[in-house]
């Protein structure tokens, strides 16, 4: 296990640049990323795979859905290499470019009408890139504010790349709102949808003035510097070796945040429509009220995990979550406005709990040389297995069992993984470079 000891200080001034660059950054990017999830849930099933049922439909929107989180490790992998030996602000870059060519692309795209199978065949090309482009994105924001973080504060600046998250999910809810609302079935559904892809261009822009302008840290200056062994000249492959262990744990304790939230954030939307009887826009205006308190969540787990560690805090969070996890779809179930809403809302806290001292934890696993490639490779582990299949499986289930109850038993068994993942993960105690329930059969580590 390594630690962050007594790492070089970055300034104040570079300690906030980087916060900053790493949340705006990071907001825009996951902006990108949660449209297609949102358009895949409202319109996408009919414009590119028409002809079948509308659970088929679906099936296939999310499955492009999946797409992108089956090239999200290969993008982690990859800017997790040039990350490490370049350097983080190189990759962020290009994550940003990749992401913002792709998502203005999907909304240039034409649909099967206009040019047949082409039409779903380049939605998964530029679905695929725009899950390279993520890939890279979390490791990069996490460790350049993580990094230049003032000493004791690691959680709480770590956290900014985390509210970037739901901050990207509510600037993209915000946006399709007033198109579902004030546009026509028929409006919506030929155009409509795309304009919040062709607004990621302005947004990309923004992002990438703030990003130029960012330095690496000292701490990875520091490392780049010392004498490199055999193993950190290819730093996966020092990762998969020595660390595999800590790789499969740390995607296991992420799975249950990333699989709920996605299921929370897309699914849900088709889900209130579909079975509960509510329109678009009043789903979209619960999951927008429900992000504030996602981002609390965030900021408060973060700021206690610099004062009583990073274990203690994600397993009770993580514990929250089971009982969250059994209660959020028969509170849904009752269609009740308000106590849909309290679902959302106390759902959506809870993953912010689970969120908020990710960032911190997982960049404390690896050394500086190979940090960028061991903790990308364990939060797209998790995303893989959590947050790109939960779509499919839970419309597979509901359509299979009919009933939500086949959902929740899913819910509750990914909050369960990664509830026992943080038990036996080694983690280090905030601050302190202790090392906290360690498990004796852990390997490299």
């Amino acid at each position: 296990m390594t630690v962050l000891d007594s790492p070089p200080q970055a300034s104040a001034e570079a300690a906030r640049k980087a916060a900053l660059g790493s949340f705006v950054g990071t907001a825009i990017e996951w902006y990108d990323f949660f449209i297609y999830g949102t358009a895949a849930a409202l319109v996408l099933g009919p414009q590119f795979f028409p002809g079948s049922s509308d659970v088929a439909g679906t099936l296939a929107a999310f499955a492009t859905l999946a797409v992108g989180f089956i090239a999200r490790p290969i993008g982690g992998v990859v800017m997790g290499h040039f990350g490490d030996k370049i350097g983080r602000k190189s990759m962020l870059v290009t994550s940003l470019l990749l992401m913002g060519f792709a998502t203005v692309a999907i909304g240039l795209l034409p649909n099967y009408a206009a040019i047949g199978v082409a039409a779903p065949i380049l939605l998964v090309a530029l679905r695929f890139i725009q899950g390279l482009g993520v890939g890279g994105e979390w490791g990069g924001a996490v460790l350049v504010a993580t990094e230049n973080a003032p000493a004791g504060k690691r959680g709480l600046y770590g956290a900014a790349p985390q509210l970037g998250v739901p901050a990207g999910v509510l600037i993209a809810n915000l946006v399709y709102l007033p198109l579902t609302a004030f546009l026509s079935e028929d409006a919506f559904n030929s155009w409509g949808w795309r304009v919040p892809f062709l607004m990621s261009a302005v947004l990309v822009i923004v992002a990438m003035w703030i990003r130029l302008g960012l330095e690496e840290s000292a701490e990875f200056k520091a490392a780049k510097e010392a004498p490199a062994d055999v193993d950190e000249k290819m730093p996966i492959l020092e990762v998969l070796t020595k660390h595999w262990k800590t790789v499969l744990l740390a995607g296991g304790t992420f799975i249950a945040t990333n699989g709920i939230a996605y299921a929370y954030m897309v699914y849900v939307l088709k889900y209130g429509e579909t079975e509960l009887g509510y329109s678009k826009t009043a789903m979209l205006a619960l999951l927008i009220a429900s992000c504030p308190f996602w981002m609390a969540g965030m900021a408060y787990s973060a700021w206690r995990s610099d004062l009583v560690g990073r274990r203690n805090i994600y397993i009770k969070a993580s514990a929250a979550l089971v009982v969250a996890a059994a209660l959020f779809f028969p509170l849904m179930d009752t269609a009740i406005l308000p106590v849909m809403a309290l679902a959302m809302i106390a759902l959506g806290f809870t993953l912010g709990c689970c969120a908020g001292p990710q960032s911190a934890l997982f960049a404390e696993l690896f050394p500086a040389k190979i940090r960028y490639s061991g903790a990308s490779l364990g939060y797209q582990v998790g995303a893989i297995l959590g947050g790109g299949l939960a779509p499919m499986i839970a419309t597979s289930l509901f359509a299979a069992t009919g009933t939500s109850m086949s959902i929740t038993g899913y819910f509750v068994l990914i909050a369960l993984i990664s509830l026992m993942s943080i038990l036996l993960l080694r983690v280090p105690s905030a601050g302190t470079g202790t090392e906290q329930a360690q498990s004796p059969s852990q390997e490299g580590v």
